[in-house]
């Protein structure tokens, strides 16, 4: 059978006919999130009385900008925060974690990961592997406890609170490049109160990328201090073109404000050079399009597994971020299955992806990413580091038949070479 340019063989048209029947209930449970969510966006937009000159432009200082100041108004409602700073000059997730770690730790602070070890382009700003400019060059200290069975070691958590102070602690939320699961609402929920009792000054802090509007609470609502995110992930909605946020506790975010921009001037400036549309427009169409995100992956959830690889999570399993993992086990079958995606991208579709070196990581990585923004994942992409068991790290989908589409063709091309 021919999908318009997209070769697909009339078995693997079947086989996703037969696995979104399955996958009917979940489906429906996805929605009625993402309604929730949505009235949740839409009463902020309104309680706040956004309007067209919210929109305006500022250059420059970016003084007395109040589309920026309602966008971050907006994000603190939704994601029930006190406040909230919502910049174009973040340049990624990682960019706001760093600020949010240079503004809330000192000289002969700790910082202690409570979910292993963070992500790999964390790893020089922290300082394990070595950077001059890292946290450890300045004289922080940090320490990590691993996951068990797949949540927090509650008895190192509190035997290492106990006889070490902590200035913050980091709870990353999704699993980044590693074969763990990803951390839920109701699991954080868990331990903050662990932590509260033992060193209750200590800042929780959450990266909340591939997060956000996949359940209907913010970490924020069950005790943490401050959570970091990425625009070109869920709360962009495919539309904002840049940027990231930190939000929490006032103080925090303000701190923040100030290591982003200028000790006594802080939030007060920073222009928005003509992106407060796009975020405004992104976050309202946030909700629906990580519902599209989360039915796309669980829909390549049980294809992959009714094809015989292992999947992470499971289509009916509790899923907490966008990300789909599947595990091939070996580097072919992970780099055709990206090249697929490629294939049924609407940028740069005639592209083939290769795995290659990458500023950041330490093995060569394949990303197949044909988005209209650069390194946007909430547009499909999939992509994976080249090392055992060579798992894809799929994410993302404007709407569920772009994904549907896309997964379609990587699944051709994957059966296709494996013959």
């Amino acid at each position: 059978m021919k999908i318009d340019d997209l070769e697909i063989p009339t078995f693997v048209v079947d086989l996703f006919q037969k696995s979104e029947q399955k996958v009917a209930n979940i489906y429906s449970k996805i929605d009625e999130v993402c309604f929730r969510n949505s009235n949740r966006v839409l009463a902020s937009f309104r309680k706040h009385k956004v309007s067209e000159v919210h929109f305006s432009e500022t250059t420059g200082y970016g003084y007395n900008d109040i589309g920026r100041e309602v966008i971050e108004k907006i994000f603190a409602d939704v994601l029930g925060a006190e406040d909230a700073l919502v910049r174009g000059q973040f340049i990624s997730g990682t960019h706001a974690l760093t600020v949010s770690l240079f503004s809330f730790l000192r000289p002969g602070d700790r910082m202690l990961s409570i979910t292993g070890t963070p992500y790999d382009t964390l790893h020089e700003v922290i300082g394990i592997k070595e950077n001059a400019s890292s946290l450890k060059s300045f004289g922080i200290d940090y320490s990590e406890i691993d996951l068990v069975d797949n949540d927090f070691d509650v008895e190192a958590i509190r035997t290492f609170l106990r006889n070490h102070p902590v200035r913050l602690i980091e709870i990353q939320r999704s699993k980044g490049y590693s074969t763990r699961k990803s951390i839920s609402i109701s699991k954080i929920e868990r331990i903050v109160p662990v932590i509260r009792e033992i060193q209750p000054n200590a800042i929780i802090m959450v990266d909340n990328c591939y997060c956000e509007f996949v359940e209907e609470k913010s970490p924020l609502e069950v005790g943490c201090d401050v959570i970091v995110g990425s625009l070109i992930k869920n709360l962009g909605g495919g539309l904002a073109p840049n940027g990231a946020y930190i939000a929490g506790k006032k103080e925090l975010v303000d701190l923040a404000g100030e290591r982003l921009t200028v000790p006594g001037e802080g939030r007060e400036v920073g222009p928005s050079l003509g992106i407060n549309k796009a975020i405004l427009q992104g976050l309202f169409m946030a909700p629906s399009v990580v519902a599209s995100s989360l039915k796309t992956a669980v829909l390549t959830s049980l294809v992959l597994e009714e094809l015989g690889y292992l999947v992470e999570p499971k289509y009916d399993e509790e899923r907490v971020d966008i990300v789909q993992n599947i595990i091939f086990g070996n580097p072919t079958d992970l780099i055709h299955y990206c090249q697929g995606i490629q294939m049924a991208s609407p940028i740069d579709s005639a592209a083939v992806p290769e795995a290659w070196d990458m500023p950041g990581y330490d093995d060569q990585v394949i990303m197949a990413a044909g988005s209209f923004i650069q390194g946007s994942s909430i547009e499909l992409s999939c992509d994976g580091p080249i090392r055992e068991p060579y798992i894809a790290y799929q994410q993302g989908a404007l709407t569920y038949d772009y994904g549907k589409l896309g997964v379609m063709a990587a699944v051709s091309r994957l059966l296709e070479k494996r013959r």
